[in-house]
């Protein structure tokens, strides 16, 4: 390995915690990051998408993407298919090593794995990642009915050390991969990419840094000064320059860059539907510009040299449906079609989201849509931030927020949607509801979870209590096949820590409730206590069979919850 790649590995092992692997097994978590990053909104584990070894059947990583979320539970195929409508699906498969060559043997393994796992009865034996990573394929297919962008895509990425010199031998291998995919009709793409050290170097200083754009703006008009505000034009751009700014280097479309815009996609519904019928009507797509509001992008960093714009750490905060069915017709699209496009540069995170709730509510988004930029999410933040090492929590309430910052554990960022799961569990004592009918909890945001008046204390409480027990899992401390009840954990040692139901979530006497139960986690030898405890506990009730049906229930929920309290209770006689 040379020293570039090298340092950099080190590098991300110490950013992610696992400096304690083996070389081979961090360049594997390494190279998954790399190739599945790109495809996510948020931030994630690498241990979530790596296959173990033995019964592999010749695969690092395999990410299971849909719309936009890394599904790693067959009940999160069932709620994204419910909530949004539609299924957007992308398998994503990593032959990660060390070695400074790409060899031809190792191709054709890994394309024989990669074509046994799509089979119904698969001739590879199979370890338990895989069965598990097998079985939500299989939920994904079994709703084909909701594939109404078409087919999953299947995307292959082969990561060495060494330089893709396109040998003739290496191709010919490739291609029969790609044959051999496509000729099961699964799929409406199939990708294939080889990552040599060029590229595994320049996917992680990429993964370090803001996105960055170069488009012309030719047609623009410069708004005037206004506070707060750096520069902000009004303008209309082409279709193949607006494009730039949606995909990466290999055209997939950049997720990361709808976040504040907090709504999802929302599948071709009527105004989608039209939009559609719009760009595919000769005579109605050069009228494009006077038929649709346009998009609105929000830049940390703007630079104009004449007509050629340079932006950096931009969004785009309204026009996110527009976006996406522009980028789904691409194909078609050529210089006759004009985006209307609001361009504005700010530093300043108070404007930003007022701007982004005053375009999104002209364009009627729900006010829970609005979640990520409300005043209880950046009360959070700044809670979490009060704290000083080594309970330094870093709550991420914006998609990869913390990416650029050098320096940040990332095992000590806390997501969004953690968060709601951590504190349905710790507070809620709803840990049955993280996965299952997850839809359930977000309808509760912004009463039970996340209303204006609720004390931050429970929320780090519980954000404290999650990422000391993910440690145990990291450690080895506890046996990762609890990781499915990871919740019901986390709920029963709140319980063995403080068995009385929590004070009401705006009163002093949850900051006081909640500031005990933080001391008590972020005490190493307590927590570990607690945890082991809440291992037992769930394993009794579970007897031995740890299968979602048996414990994401509410029957399972009640009988933790009364084991851990008679435990309690029989302890203090």
């Amino acid at each position: 390995m040379d020293r570039i790649t090298s340092a950099l590995l080190t590098e991300f092992s110490q950013d992610n915690g696992i400096q304690s692997l083996s070389e081979d097994k961090r360049f594997e978590r390494f190279s998954s990051y790399l190739a599945v990053s790109p495809h996510l909104v948020d931030s994630f584990d690498t241990a979530e998408i790596a296959t173990g070894s033995g019964g592999d059947t010749g695969i690092d990583a395999l990410a299971i993407v849909v719309n936009g979320a890394l599904v790693t539970d067959q009940e999160l195929v069932k709620e994204l298919a419910e909530t949004n409508g539609y299924l957007d699906v992308s398998f994503i498969f990593v032959q990660a090593e060390r070695s400074s060559t790409f060899e031809g043997s190792k191709i054709g393994t890994f394309g024989y794995g990669v074509m046994d796992f799509f089979k119904e009865t698969p001739t590879l034996p199979r370890n338990e990642q895989v069965e598990e990573a097998a079985a939500i394929m299989g939920a994904i297919y079994a709703r084909s009915s909701k594939f109404t962008r078409g087919n999953p895509v299947c995307r292959l990425y082969y990561v060495t050390t060494g330089k893709w010199l396109g040998d003739a031998n290496l191709l010919a291998r490739r291609q029969t991969v790609l044959d051999d995919l496509e000729s099961t009709r699964l799929f409406r793409e199939v990708d294939f990419t080889p990552l040599d050290a060029d590229a595994v170097q320049r996917l992680y200083n990429q993964s370090k840094n803001a996105i960055a754009r170069d488009f012309t703006f030719a047609n623009r008009t410069l708004i005037p000064e206004m506070p707060g505000v750096t520069e902000a034009y009004l303008g209309f751009l082409p279709a193949p320059e607006f494009l730039a700014l949606l995909r990466d280097e290999s055209g997939v479309l950049l997720k990361t860059i709808f976040y504040d815009n907090v709504r999802d996609w929302q599948d071709y519904n009527a105004v989608n539907s039209e939009i559609r019928q719009t760009l595919a009507a000769q005579a109605q797509r050069k009228r494009f510009a006077l038929m649709n509001n346009g998009v609105t992008i929000i830049a940390k960093t703007l630079r104009a040299t004449g007509n050629r714009f340079h932006i950096e750490d931009y969004q785009i905060v309204n026009g996110c449906q527009t976006s996406h069915v522009l980028y789904d017709q691409r194909a078609t699209l050529d210089d006759s079609v004009i985006i209307p496009l609001r361009l504005i540069a700010t530093q300043d995170d108070e404007i930003i989201a007022s701007i982004v709730k005053a375009t999104n509510r002209q364009t009627q988004v729900k006010e829970e849509q609005l979640l990520a930029l409300n005043d209880v999410q950046k009360k959070l933040e700044a809670y979490f931030a009060s704290f000083g090492e080594p309970r330094r929590l870093y709550y991420e309430r914006r998609s990869r927020q913390y990416n650029t910052i050098s320096g940040i554990e990332k095992t000590r960022i806390v997501t969004l949607t953690n968060l709601i799961r951590a504190y349905a569990a710790f507070v809620l004592n709803e840990p049955h509801r993280t996965t299952r009918n997850f839809k359930a909890l977000l309808d509760k945001v912004g009463t039970l979870i996340f209303s204006p008046d609720h004390r931050p204390e429970a929320y780090y409480a519980a954000a404290s209590a999650l990422y000391r027990l993910e440690s145990l899992f990291r450690n080895g401390s506890i046996d990762a096949k609890y990781k499915p009840a990871r919740y019901h954990i986390l709920m029963a040692a709140r319980l063995l820590a403080s068995p009385e139901n929590p004070p009401r979530p705006n009163s002093n006497e949850m900051a006081k409730f909640a500031d005990e139960l933080t001391e008590k986690f972020w005490d190493q030898t307590v927590a570990e206590r607690l945890f082991k405890d809440a291992v037992a506990v769930v394993d009794e009730k579970a007897e031995g069979n740890l299968h979602r049906d048996n414990i994401r229930t509410q029957p399972f929920t009640e009988a933790v919850t009364r084991r851990c309290r008679d435990r309690v209770q029989a302890s203090n006689r």
